[in-house]
């Protein structure tokens, strides 16, 4: 049918046009553009009309083309519930699952996103590490970032913990973990960050140990104790950085040495490169 004009379309949704007769890519535009003017009566009008087409789908092509349609309409419940009225053969399940986790996730149904990808590897968590997911994030991730928002932080620690990425993703992974369980197990929390510590300092990423020696400092203090060692090691190694910026934030005065330097500037620790002398966070 091709693409039609709006008011074309909203008259083809409100009268008896027999579904066949409708294009759900021309309906997808019409939500596309009705979303694009703040229409949200036309884009209601839109998803009722999408959700009547194929309630009996008889293919993998059509659920998918009509819940895709019903995401570009801002309605990602409504997709979920279409992609619930096929069941998937095993050749299949893949894309199937990938977009009800997206539809999921777009409607932020934590839960049922998380279980979308659990299923996608069939409970081999693991192996969401390899999973590189629509907008280029990881699996893995994804699902830690589903159950902490679901409240199951532990949960979401123990995924982060299955990672065995290396360099600044397995050190952010660690701090991630750590702060999860700060609450549960405060001891435990610091382990992983002495062992994020030693992995930044290993790989001269002298920005990701300023980060996790300030959180390791918010950690230690929320559980009561005094933050002594990692303020230290902080001043130590901003000293040793030349990052005025966060001395000044650890001491709490004013500039040092004049105006305080932003860790972007040249010289701050987020530009630095490998130090002729490195130091131990």
């Amino acid at each position: 049918m091709g693409f039609q004009p709006l008011p074309l379309l909203l008259s083809m949704a409100t009268t008896a046009v027999p579904a066949s007769s409708v294009d759900l890519a021309s309906l997808q535009q019409a939500c596309l553009t009705a979303r694009q003017q703040g229409e949200t009566l036309q884009q209601e009008v839109l998803r009722n009309r999408l959700l009547e087409l194929h309630p009996h789908p008889n293919s993998l092509e059509i659920v998918l083309a009509n819940a895709r349609a019903l995401m570009a309409c801002g309605a990602p419940e409504s997709a979920f519930q279409v992609l619930s009225r096929y069941g998937p053969n095993r050749e299949e399940r893949r894309d199937w699952l990938l977009l009800r986790w997206e539809a999921a996730a777009a409607a932020l149904d934590h839960p049922r996103a998380a279980l979308a990808l659990r299923r996608l590897v069939d409970g081999d968590i693991s192996a969401l590490e390899q999973e590189q997911l629509p907008v280029q994030r990881n699996g893995l991730d994804q699902l830690a970032y589903h159950q902490a928002a679901a409240g199951e932080p532990l949960d979401a620690a123990a995924v982060l913990l299955l990672g065995r990425a290396g360099g600044r993703v397995g050190v952010e992974r660690l701090g991630r973990a750590a702060e999860f369980i700060a609450t549960e197990d405060p001891e435990q929390a610091d382990q992983l960050l002495e062992q994020a510590l030693e992995r930044a300092a290993d790989a001269k990423a002298w920005g990701q140990a300023i980060a996790l020696l300030q959180l390791q400092l918010k950690l230690q203090l929320a559980a009561g104790g005094d933050g002594a060692r990692p303020r230290e090691r902080l001043l130590q190694l901003t000293a040793q950085l030349d990052d005025r910026y966060g001395r000044w934030q650890l001491e709490g005065s004013g500039a040092i040495d004049g105006l305080p330097r932003s860790p972007r500037d040249p010289g701050g620790h987020a530009g630095v490169g490998e130090p002729s002398s490195a130091p131990s966070p």
